[in-house]
């Protein structure tokens, strides 16, 4: 398992206006990984995914959906909003 949660904060809540899951993902794992990962268990298809290691030494992911799915869905289906 790629993705390890995801991040709801103020600023991953402002970037779900632009379609934007914000996620901590394994350290190892590559770009198409993670946005197959995402396609599979959603349904949905990634447009983009930017990652970046952050000081606590965690990989984040930005997950660009495309314009015909919605990031605010996947995270209500969760149970986060």
């Amino acid at each position: 398992m790629l993705i390890k949660c995801f991040v709801v904060t103020e600023k991953t809540t402002a970037e779900l206006e632009k379609n934007i899951l914000t996620a901590i993902v394994d350290i190892r794992a590559k770009k198409p990984q993670i946005a197959r990962e995402i396609e599979k268990k959603f349904g949905v298809k990634v447009e983009k995914v930017n990652t970046l290691i952050t000081p606590k030494g965690e990989k984040k992911a930005y997950i660009k959906l495309k314009p015909e799915y919605s990031a605010e869905e996947i995270l209500s289906k969760l149970g986060v909003f």
